[in-house]
């Protein structure tokens, strides 16, 4: 998931039909829509719509929507499966731009390696790995987002980011052009990534090792059990806050004794305290309100400043 660009909250300009403009200078594939729900298109389930939608059907397709947008200072945002993210209930003016056309979807087996596209799911990419007994992979299996919004935010799980095991990145700046880079050329930190705040992730070379199918097995079924033991099953964006220095987050918000703590429909998960989960009736006003509760008693109570993992977009 790339971030929104300088504009972002700017008011979308006013258009003569900008969806048909635009559907007239993209192939017949690439989708575009107008007023599109984005709740529907997060693991939260929260949200207003955004103006604009777009699914380019290639490279050259999100050429034409990036230059679309510089030409007529419109907003944008490159959604990836929506897991670490909260959109405000105003929604987006703007454009979401989604690589979920098959196009971006692939995985493709080279040696030891995985090329995938931005919107490859990464529980693909994982079973993918497996069926070419290629280890080290097994933890994107849990992780319930794509390979773009992976590599946007550096995502891990059960020990491991998805930067250990890449090789390189083909990226686009957003004037269109596109370059690949191996791992040496990003600029990469805990829970994000430099490099993809002024460039959108195409895909990613993934290098994983020779290894038995049944051991890889083994690892998957084992972090699988793992995950669901000491996570919510309930609609969440995935942990809410980065871990400060000295202590993880949830230990941290269970220690202030939060978990179960709520503001209408989002509650602080009962299984892990830094989930905070809908009960189907939350809005994104409610679960703002709750991290800024949560923020405001670890800075009181321990002297900690928590900092949002979770990438908050939108107008309220």
């Amino acid at each position: 998931m790339s971030a929104p660009n300088a504009m972002l909250e700017r008011p979308m300009p006013s258009l003569s039909h900008p969806a048909d403009q635009l559907t007239g200078l993209l192939s017949g594939e690439s989708q575009v829509r107008r007023n599109e729900p984005l709740a529907k298109r997060t693991t939260l389930r929260v949200g207003g719509p955004a103006d604009l939608y777009v699914e380019p059907a290639s490279e050259a397709d999100l050429t034409v929507v990036l230059g679309f947008c510089g030409r007529r200072d419109i907003p944008f945002f490159v959604l990836g499966r929506g897991s670490n993210l909260l959109v405000r209930d105003g929604g987006f003016r703007g454009m979401v731009v989604c690589l979920a056309h098959p196009h971006f979807s692939r995985v493709e087996a080279a040696g030891e390696c995985l090329r995938c596209g931005a919107g490859a799911k990464l529980k693909i990419v994982a079973v993918e790995a497996r069926r070419q007994g290629l280890g080290g992979l097994e933890f994107l299996e849990g992780i319930p987002g794509s390979i773009g919004g992976a590599l946007r935010m550096n995502a891990g799980a059960m020990g491991g980011t998805i930067f250990d095991v890449v090789q390189s990145v083909r990226l686009m700046d957003f004037k269109g052009i596109a370059r690949e880079l191996p791992l040496g050329g990003i600029t990469v930190e805990y829970r994000g990534c430099e490099t993809l705040k002024s460039h959108i992730a195409l895909e990613a070379v993934l290098k994983g090792r020779p290894d038995a199918r049944e051991a890889i097995e083994q690892r998957m079924n084992a972090f699988s059990q793992k995950r669901w033991a000491s996570q919510p099953a309930a609609p969440s964006a995935g942990c809410l806050f980065k871990n400060p220095p000295g202590i993880p987050a949830g230990r941290l918000i269970d220690e202030m004794g939060l978990k179960g703590f709520r503001v209408g429909g989002a509650v602080v998960s009962a299984e892990h305290a830094n989930f905070i989960v809908n009960d189907g009736t939350a809005t994104a006003r409610d679960v703002l309100e709750l991290i800024d509760t949560i923020k405001a008693r670890a800075r009181a109570e321990r002297g900690i400043e928590l900092r949002a993992e979770v990438e908050i977009i939108g107008v309220d």
